[in-house]
This record gives C-alpha cells, sequence and structure tokens, in this order.
C-alpha cells in the first residue's frame, strides 16, 4: 500500500481510509505493508495493530516546488519497496492511492512484475471545476498516468466512478466502486458529554456544527452566510467550526465585521477523540461541499446519532436520502442551506427520525470489514486476470497468453 497519508500524518481525508482500510484487511487475514511519508517523532517502522508501517524521508534536496518534493518522496517510497520485495521474496499486489503515489507505483509495478490497483479519491478537474493553470495541468495528467497504469480503479462512488471515465477516458469495466466505511465503535464510548458540551456552549443552545478544511470547495463560507437567516429563526444556536486551511483568516475577520464572534467559534484542528464527541452533542452537522467525491465526514455524523444538512453533489447525494437519512440542500445555495437546518432544529420529530434511519443505513452498509471485503475480491480478480496474460515485448503491451 503506497500512501503520502498515514497516521500520524493527517492532511485530508485520505489518512483515515488508508488506515482503516489497512485494518481492515489485516483482519481478514492478508499481511499489509504500509509505504508512507515521515511525520514528526513517529518510529521509521512499526507493527501498527498487525499493520507494518514503513515511514521514508523524502530526499533532502530544497524545494518550494510542491510536485519536485512529491518526487522526491517516491524515490524514497521506491528505494523502500525495494528493500521489502528483497526481504519478503514477493508481493502480491500494489495498491497506489491518488496521484501523489504514481510514480513509485508505476516504477515498483514494471521493476518487478507487480500487479496495481489504485484509488482515485478526487480528481484535480472535479476539485477546482475544471483545468486552469500549469500545476493543475500536471496533477491531471499524473492522475491519468495513475489510472492508465493500474489494473483495477476504485472509487468510492458512482459520482467519482463516471467524473474518473468521462476525464480520463477510462473503459467503464476498469473501474469499480466500494464506498468508503466509517467505525462505529468510537461513539459508544462513555464520557461525561454534558461537561463535554460546556466547552462549546451554554445548556439552552443547540449546536451547528461544521468539520473540514478550509477551502471554497468544501462550502463552509456557504454555513456562515446562512448564519443570520438560522439566527432569525434560533437564537439560541453555537456554530462551531472546526478544521482549518487558506480561508481561516479570512472568515474569522468576516465572521468579526458581521458581530457574530460569540456565535461562530473557530476551534481549529480537532483530533478524533473531540470530533466524535461534538458529533454526538451537536443537534445539526453541516457538510454544504461544492465538490465531495464521497464526504466521509457525513458517515461519522450518522454513525455518531447527528442530524446531517448536505449539498446535492457527489458522494453526498447519494449516500443521504431527503428527509430519510438526512437532509439535502441544493448545491450550493444559502437560503437552502438555511430552510433545512432550521427544519432540523424546528421538527424534533424529523430530526429522531432521520437520525435512527442514518444510524441503521451505517450499520447495514458502510462498515470498514465491508470495504476490506470488497477490496480483497478487486486484488483476486486483478491476480486472476494478470496471471492469464503476459507482456508482449514487440506491441509493447499485455496480451493473452498463449496455450499449448
Amino acid at each position: 500500500m503506497i500512501s503520502w497519508e498515514y497516521p500520524p500524518r493527517n492532511v485530508g481525508g485520505l489518512s483515515n481510509h488508508v488506515y482503516n482500510l489497512c485494518k481492515g484487511l489485516t483482519l481478514l487475514g492478508h499481511e499489509v505493508h504500509i509505504i508512507t511519508c515521515e511525520e514528526g517523532t513517529a518510529p521509521v517502522e512499526e507493527n501498527d495493530n498487525g499493520v507494518i508501517v514503513h515511514r521514508v524521508t523524502p530526499y533532502r534536496i530544497e524545494t518550494e516546488d510542491f510536485s519536485k518534493w512529491i518526487m522526491q518522496l517516491n524515490f524514497s517510497m521506491i528505494e523502500e519497496c525495494i528493500r521489502i520485495i528483497r526481504k519478503l521474496g514477493r508481493i502480491d499486489i500494489i495498491h497506489a492511492h491518488d496521484w501523489l503515489s504514481t510514480y513509485s507505483a508505476k516504477a515498483i509495478k514494471w521493476a518487478f512484475n507487480i500487479p496495481m490497483v489504485s484509488t482515485i479519491h478526487a480528481t484535480e478537474s472535479g476539485r477546482n471545476n475544471g483545468i486552469r493553470t500549469d500545476m493543475q495541468r500536471y496533477i491531471s495528467s499524473t492522475e491519468w498516468l495513475l489510472c492508465y497504469e493500474s489494473w483495477k480503479i476504485i472509487a468510492c462512488s458512482d459520482y467519482m466512478k463516471s467524473q474518473i471515465i468521462s476525464t480520463f477516458n477510462v473503459l467503464e469495466e476498469k473501474v469499480e466502486v466500494i464506498p468508503n466505511g466509517v467505525n462505529t465503535e468510537k461513539y459508544d464510548i462513555e464520557t461525561d458529554l454534558s461537561s463535554f458540551r460546556r466547552q462549546y456552549a451554554k445548556d439552552d443552545e443547540k449546536i451547528i456544527f461544521f468539520i473540514g478544511r478550509h477551502v471554497f470547495e468544501k462550502g463552509i463560507q456557504l454555513l456562515i452566510d446562512a448564519a443570520p437567516q438560522i439566527m432569525e429563526k434560533h437564537n439560541k444556536v453555537k456554530f462551531v467550526l472546526a478544521g482549518q486551511g487558506p480561508m481561516t483568516e479570512e472568515l474569522k475577520r468576516k465572521v468579526k465585521d458581521m458581530g457574530y464572534e460569540n456565535k461562530i467559534i473557530f476551534v481549529g484542528y480537532m483530533d478524533n477523540y473531540n470530533k466524535s464527541n461534538l458529533y454526538r452533542v451537536a443537534s445539526v452537522a453541516v457538510f454544504p461541499s461544492l465538490y465531495e467525491p464521497f464526504g466521509i465526514v457525513a458517515l461519522e455524523a450518522m454513525a455518531a446519532g447527528c442530524p446531517v444538512v448536505v449539498s446535492d453533489t457527489g458522494g453526498l447525494g447519494e449516500i443521504i436520502k431527503h428527509k430519510y437519512t438526512g437532509m439535502k440542500m441544493i448545491n450550493g445555495d444559502v437560503n437552502s442551506l438555511a430552510y433545512n437546518v432550521i427544519e432540523l432544529l424546528t421538527d424534533n420529530k424529523l430530526s429522531r427520525y432521520v437520525k435512527k434511519n442514518a444510524e441503521k443505513l451505517v450499520k447495514e452498509k458502510y462498515t470498514w470489514n465491508e470495504v476490506a471485503r470488497l477490496t480483497v475480491k478487486i486484488y483476486e480478480s486483478t491476480k486472476q486476470e494478470a496471471s492469464d496474460t503476459e507482456w508482449d515485448v514487440d506491441k509493447r503491451e499485455f496480451v493473452e497468453k498463449k496455450i499449448d
């Protein structure tokens, strides 16, 4: 498994996905080696509950160019992969995550003739609503290369599958959909929720919770814009905004100019323990993303028993059935966001109904055990198909093996 993120390195949702997938595969009896980037004082190599973690240091060549830094990380990943393969004798599958691991995965694939699977968690075109800069074009081209080199591609939603097919001209049968999962057990931990809640709001105030990167595509600005409408109907509310990003300071200034500093609070980066408890004490969790390949935060809120309002876009639109497992707002519409939040705050019966249905859906469909099981099926089919082919040097392509 090759990923630039793995705990404690946590830049986006990729780290959480890779960690839980690796753990799920290990519980099914598979030996998993994850090659990832160093982080702080985390061990260079460790056995993380059965998952064998290898953390590497990018080549120490000073650069401000992120693409060059990623290339240097991949050189180190290649070296570590070679050491692992020489030690073990064989590896059955390479699983690469997003464009950041393309170069190392491709190199190891061809050097050792190991079939390769990739997961595309998001596309550069989707994140930016098109390709406009040289850097975006470079990343998108690398994503194309990852798709081209992969025997199978995993997408987390039907929305992402269609985007991969159309953006990179991929055959439909090459892309498989496996949704993300969520751990429901962590929401059963006993804690004094009343005392925890008072850190953020008064007893008579309802909490509206957002967590995510503070970037335009996550739609945090829409929630702030909707705050006056929501508070006009429900003054006893507190907006808790977790996460950080390039928009944070700008949004803080906007909230100050609006005069809502005591109502809209920025709490910065939030660890899993506090995030889990906030889901449990919040009245509504809002995820107004303009672009969202899947939306694992919505699943986490649902698993914790927190009603959600999400944009009707991408993976979020596929997870949520309106007024059954949550509420769906019109994508990018501030008035729609406010209306749906107000409805959940006002209608306790509706809130309890969507909460019950959402918890049931998560437990039935979105577990990491199921994600791991479906991933193994793709590994097995990939291994079988790859064993039935051979490399034709003249044609420079894989062809079906000749049977004497």
